[in-house]
């Protein structure tokens, strides 16, 4: 198989700072532990991991014509991903979010919205999504890409013989209806917690998965934090624990599972095998700062997998 990845879907640039944990509303600075700028969001983010994992990646998205935008492609391209398909537009800033980090871990996220949102799909996109091996679709909801034309690409890309995957951000209602466009061109659909119950309005992870494989899914995945993950693959239905660490920063690890577990398949791991390999991707993720955290490579994270111990219960 083509170990290739395609990421498709919102691009950002995130700052982080940590630990914030009171507002001074004077000049005076406040020294702190740390301050981390990368690419972020659900295609980006994901890229970032990926590429960090070993991955070939290429990335779909849009930035603005700024220094911010400038900025992000420099940190993609630093992380060795492929920015061809990366457009800028003219005109438009870069979709950047603040994020002040607690002593505890929890946060407060302030967002300016930008391009980030526009991925858009020509030839040059499915030439590529056909030509690789995994793709991840992480556009549900954008301007250019709903209504059909992600469906339409991931039909295509899957009858080539592309794995796919599918993951959310802040998805509204209507988002069911475009997912039942979608679902039936995804291998894996690997939404949170709270956007499973949000969507298929079932508080019960089990009952939410299955029915978004009847909606199409070949199976799905729900990431559920600190409470692990609810997997239904095939005829296996289980919980999975998350490994017991101390966090730092959670705002990556979504999509730093999902990188995790496509970069674990592209090595020729088995599904329940690769999803315990997404757990520990994120908990290195979790420990330091910003989108790609404390992951080092392919090879430490697994290490980490087997010497990080798990929550019980």
């Amino acid at each position: 198989m083509n170990p290739g990845l395609l990421t498709i879907g919102l691009t950002t640039l995130d700052i982080v700072a940590h630990p914030i944990d009171a507002l001074t509303h004077t000049e005076r600075a406040i020294i702190i532990e740390g301050i981390a700028c990368t690419p972020a969001g659900t295609a980006g983010g994901a890229a970032m991991v990926a590429a960090r994992l070993g991955v070939p990646t290429t990335i779909v998205g849009a930035v603005g014509d700024d220094m911010i935008g400038a900025f992000v492609r420099l940190g993609f391209e630093w992380v060795g991903i492929d920015t061809r398909l990366l457009a800028t537009r003219p005109g438009e800033t870069t979709s950047t979010t603040l994020l002040a980090v607690e002593g505890d871990g929890t946060r407060s996220s302030y967002h300016a919205v930008g391009a980030g949102g526009g991925a858009t799909i020509d030839d040059a996109v499915a030439a590529a999504a056909c030509a690789s091996g995994f793709v991840h679709y992480a556009s549900v909801g954008g301007r250019a890409t709903d209504g059909g034309a992600g469906a339409e690409l991931l039909r295509a890309a899957k009858a080539a013989g592309a794995v796919v995957t599918c993951d959310l951000i802040g998805p509204r209602r209507s988002a069911l209806d475009e997912l039942k466009l979608l679902l039936p061109h995804v291998d894996y659909f690997m939404p949170s917690a709270a956007e499973a119950t949000f969507l298929s309005g079932i508080d019960d992870l089990a009952e939410a998965a299955e029915l978004f494989r009847t909606l199409g899914a070949g199976a799905c995945i729900i990431k559920n934090g600190s409470r692990g993950s609810y997997v239904s693959i095939g005829t296996e239905r289980r919980r999975l624990p998350a490994h017991a660490i101390r966090p730092i920063d959670t705002t990556s690890c979504g999509d730093s599972y999902c990188a995790g577990f496509i970069a674990a398949l592209a090595q020729g791991w088995p599904p329940l095998e690769a999803c315990r390999f997404a757990t520990a991707t994120a908990a290195l993720v979790a420990q330091g700062l910003g989108t790609l955290g404390k992951l080092e490579s392919f090879a430490a994270t697994e290490q980490a997998m087997r010497a990080t111990a798990l929550v019980e219960g």
